[in-house]
Protein backbone atom coordinates (compact mmCIF):
# COMPACT_ATOMS: atom_id res chain seq x y z
CA UNK A 1 0.00 0.00 0.00
CA UNK A 2 1.06 3.69 -0.80
CA UNK A 3 -0.24 6.70 0.47
CA UNK A 4 -0.12 10.20 -1.36
CA UNK A 5 -1.75 13.53 -1.02
CA UNK A 6 -3.48 15.50 -4.13
CA UNK A 7 -4.20 19.35 -3.58
CA UNK A 8 -7.52 21.13 -5.37
CA UNK A 9 -8.59 24.66 -5.11
CA UNK A 10 -12.07 24.68 -3.35
CA UNK A 11 -13.60 26.88 -6.06
CA UNK A 12 -12.28 25.14 -9.14
CA UNK A 13 -13.00 21.31 -7.24
CA UNK A 14 -13.73 20.65 -3.95
CA UNK A 15 -14.11 17.90 -1.38
CA UNK A 16 -17.82 18.10 -1.25
CA UNK A 17 -17.93 18.22 -5.28
CA UNK A 18 -16.14 15.05 -5.23
CA UNK A 19 -18.26 13.46 -2.23
CA UNK A 20 -21.00 14.45 -4.77
CA UNK A 21 -19.38 12.89 -7.69
CA UNK A 22 -18.25 10.18 -6.27
CA UNK A 23 -15.43 9.18 -8.21
CA UNK A 24 -13.16 11.45 -10.45
CA UNK A 25 -9.94 11.39 -13.01
CA UNK A 26 -7.33 13.72 -11.31
CA UNK A 27 -6.56 15.58 -14.55
CA UNK A 28 -4.22 18.82 -15.40
CA UNK A 29 -1.07 17.69 -13.95
CA UNK A 30 1.42 19.84 -16.04
CA UNK A 31 4.64 19.60 -14.08
CA UNK A 32 6.69 16.11 -14.43
CA UNK A 33 7.49 15.16 -10.75
CA UNK A 34 3.86 14.94 -10.08
CA UNK A 35 3.30 13.56 -13.54
CA UNK A 36 5.44 10.50 -12.15
CA UNK A 37 3.86 10.27 -8.78
CA UNK A 38 0.31 10.07 -10.80
CA UNK A 39 2.09 6.59 -12.86
CA UNK A 40 3.23 5.70 -9.24
CA UNK A 41 -0.12 5.22 -7.76
CA UNK A 42 -1.74 1.31 -8.04
CA UNK A 43 -5.26 0.42 -7.69
CA UNK A 44 -5.99 0.60 -3.76
CA UNK A 45 -3.63 3.06 -2.59
CA UNK A 46 -5.02 5.84 -0.22
CA UNK A 47 -4.64 9.65 -1.40
CA UNK A 48 -5.28 12.66 1.29
CA UNK A 49 -7.07 15.36 -0.25
CA UNK A 50 -5.89 18.85 0.53
CA UNK A 51 -7.64 22.18 -0.03
CA UNK A 52 -5.02 24.91 -1.21
CA UNK A 53 -4.97 27.97 -1.60
CA UNK A 54 -8.38 28.22 0.24
CA UNK A 55 -8.73 26.49 3.68
CA UNK A 56 -5.64 25.14 3.29
CA UNK A 57 -5.92 21.87 5.19
CA UNK A 58 -6.56 18.32 4.53
CA UNK A 59 -10.11 17.59 4.56
CA UNK A 60 -10.72 13.99 3.19
CA UNK A 61 -9.38 10.60 2.01
CA UNK A 62 -9.69 9.17 -1.34
CA UNK A 63 -8.65 5.82 -2.99
CA UNK A 64 -6.82 5.13 -6.21
CA UNK A 65 -9.74 3.37 -8.93
CA UNK A 66 -8.06 3.08 -11.90
CA UNK A 67 -4.32 3.24 -12.32
CA UNK A 68 -2.60 5.69 -14.68
CA UNK A 69 -4.34 6.20 -18.60
CA UNK A 70 -4.10 8.95 -21.22
CA UNK A 71 -5.24 12.98 -19.49
CA UNK A 72 -8.37 12.89 -22.02
CA UNK A 73 -8.35 16.37 -21.65
CA UNK A 74 -5.59 17.16 -23.50
CA UNK A 75 -3.85 15.75 -27.41
CA UNK A 76 -0.37 15.18 -25.59
CA UNK A 77 0.92 12.08 -24.80
CA UNK A 78 3.09 12.88 -22.00
CA UNK A 79 0.23 13.93 -19.47
CA UNK A 80 -2.04 11.23 -17.48
CA UNK A 81 -4.83 10.90 -14.77
CA UNK A 82 -5.86 8.41 -12.23
CA UNK A 83 -9.40 7.98 -11.50
CA UNK A 84 -9.97 8.80 -7.83
CA UNK A 85 -12.57 7.85 -5.06
CA UNK A 86 -13.86 9.77 -2.54
CA UNK A 87 -14.07 7.31 0.82
CA UNK A 88 -14.49 9.53 3.58
CA UNK A 89 -14.36 13.63 5.34
CA UNK A 90 -12.20 13.74 8.13
CA UNK A 91 -13.33 14.04 11.33
CA UNK A 92 -11.71 17.06 11.78
CA UNK A 93 -9.43 18.75 8.97
CA UNK A 94 -5.58 19.13 9.34
CA UNK A 95 -4.93 22.45 8.43
CA UNK A 96 -1.40 23.70 6.76
CA UNK A 97 -0.31 25.29 10.35
CA UNK A 98 -0.48 22.61 11.96
CA UNK A 99 1.38 20.76 9.60
CA UNK A 100 4.23 22.62 9.41
CA UNK A 101 4.44 22.64 13.72
CA UNK A 102 4.18 18.81 13.63
CA UNK A 103 7.35 16.75 13.75
CA UNK A 104 6.42 14.03 11.78
CA UNK A 105 4.61 15.90 8.97
CA UNK A 106 6.70 18.88 8.89
CA UNK A 107 8.85 16.43 6.51
CA UNK A 108 5.94 16.17 3.57
CA UNK A 109 6.43 16.97 0.57
CA UNK A 110 3.44 19.44 1.05
CA UNK A 111 6.05 22.04 3.32
CA UNK A 112 9.09 20.78 1.63
CA UNK A 113 8.10 21.35 -2.29
CA UNK A 114 4.50 23.14 -1.87
CA UNK A 115 3.83 23.98 -5.28
CA UNK A 116 3.67 20.22 -6.27
CA UNK A 117 -0.14 19.34 -6.34
CA UNK A 118 0.51 15.57 -6.49
CA UNK A 119 2.86 13.43 -4.00
CA UNK A 120 4.18 10.66 -1.98
CA UNK A 121 3.84 10.61 1.32
CA UNK A 122 5.38 7.94 3.88
CA UNK A 123 3.03 5.55 5.89
CA UNK A 124 4.15 7.45 8.55
CA UNK A 125 2.77 10.30 7.64
CA UNK A 126 -0.79 9.81 6.41
CA UNK A 127 -1.53 7.37 9.63
CA UNK A 128 -0.30 11.19 11.56
CA UNK A 129 -2.61 12.53 9.88
CA UNK A 130 -5.70 10.11 10.71
CA UNK A 131 -4.67 9.81 14.09
CA UNK A 132 -4.46 13.89 14.27
CA UNK A 133 -7.88 13.80 12.65
CA UNK A 134 -9.72 11.23 14.96
CA UNK A 135 -10.93 9.60 11.71
CA UNK A 136 -10.12 5.74 11.06
CA UNK A 137 -10.62 4.52 7.35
Amino acid sequence: MQYFLVKSEPFKYSWDQFQKDGTTFWDGVRNYQARNTLVSMKKGDLVLFYHSNEGLEIVGIAKVVKESYPDPTTDDIRWCVVDLKAVKKLKIAISLSNIKEDAILKEMPLVKQSRLSVMQLTSDQFHRVLALSGTKI
